[in-house]
């Protein structure tokens, strides 16, 4: 059986997922391609460095998933100053307490904060950081291993490729990995 063939197994195991398909070459490129130029609602730039890396990878799966999967083992959305400085993050499920007291945050919606005491010097953007994807670690010979979140366009686009239903209560994630098969 091939890593590949592995991962999607895996995958296909995990709770909440409803499909899992490799991304055809046309479709990697499409995507790579609008993500360059996604702004956010606030014209603000978003740099989807994790899509970027995925893309990158030998292969690359699509992940079609409800709301029962489980949520990602780090932020996804990060709100970056100047050198790299981090000024907002998304807060994950059991995150919440660490942050509801304290004076030094400001919460934009229910999951993303702002520190007050961070302020940009000359610039901000949003990051869409590389994701672990810790299920695909115990494949032999598969390294690299990176999931993304791709833009709302660029989830059109894979929905409207691959015939799926464009379900707002269902998402798209993509995993990248190298193999050595």
């Amino acid at each position: 059986m091939t890593s590949l063939d592995q991962a999607i197994g895996i995958i296909e195991g995990m709770r909440g997922t409803l499909k899992v398909f490799p991304l055809d070459e046309e479709t990697r490129e499409g995507i790579l391609k609008v993500e360059k130029n996604i702004k956010s609602q606030m014209g603000m730039e978003v740099k989807n460095e994790g899509l970027e890396q995925c893309l990158a990878r030998r292969y690359v799966l699509c992940i079609l998933k409800n709301k029962t999967f489980r949520p990602p083992p780090e932020p996804t959305v990060q709100l970056i100053a100047d050198e790299g400085v981090v000024i907002g993050t998304e807060i994950l499920p059991g995150q919440h307490d660490q942050y509801k007291d304290r004076d030094d945050v400001l919460w934009l919606c229910e999951d993303f904060i702002v520190f007050k005491d961070q302020q940009p010097k000359q610039k901000e953007f949003f990051l869409m950081p590389p994701v672990s994807f810790p299920e695909l670690k115990a494949i032999e010979g598969v390294d690299a291993i990176v999931s993304c979140s791709p833009s709302p366009l660029g989830d059109i686009i894979i929905k409207n490729r691959y015939g799926l239903d464009d379900d707002p209560k269902n998402a798209t994630i993509l995993v990248g990995f190298n193999s050595s098969d």
